[in-house]
């Protein structure tokens, strides 16, 4: 199982938001494209951030009352992030995931955002390789 790795189940195609970004235009995005999170990464694609829809909930909430949304995505999104390699295991995340931690990670190599890996992507995967171990004889 710990041949598994985080780059063959990962997510290849995240969206990336800016720290300078609207909360309004982030949000479109994460509806747009499905997603519940996202990394927020600097003008050379450095991670600096990751915001949620949790995050997005609570500021927008707020702002209903007054009927104004001004929040950058800098105001909202959380930092330091955890996050994870290309060749890690996705058995070692899967047991990271199981206390509170995040339900996505930014994927990094050499420090840029190459994809992100959430519960889903570990959960397919950990399926993938138990449907080998009853198909393969002992």
């Amino acid at each position: 199982m710990d041949s598994i790795k985080i780059k063959d189940h990962m997510d290849r195609r995240p969206i990336l938001l800016t720290a300078d970004m609207s909360l309004a235009i982030a949000v479109e995005k994460l509806l747009e494209s499905n997603k519940s999170g996202a990394p927020v990464v600097d003008s050379v694609g450095k991670l600096v951030g990751f915001l949620s829809q949790q995050d997005c909930l609570s500021v927008m909430l707020k702002s209903s009352y007054h009927c104004d949304m001004t929040s950058t995505v800098a105001d909202c999104m959380k930092s330091p992030v955890l996050t994870v390699a290309p060749d890690d295991s996705i058995l070692e995340l899967a047991e990271q995931m199981l206390g509170a931690k995040p339900k996505i990670y930014p994927v990094l190599s050499a420090g840029k955002v190459i994809g992100t890996i959430n519960r889903t992507n570990v959960l397919k995967a950990m399926n993938i390789y138990m449907q080998q171990c009853y198909l393969s004889p002992a």
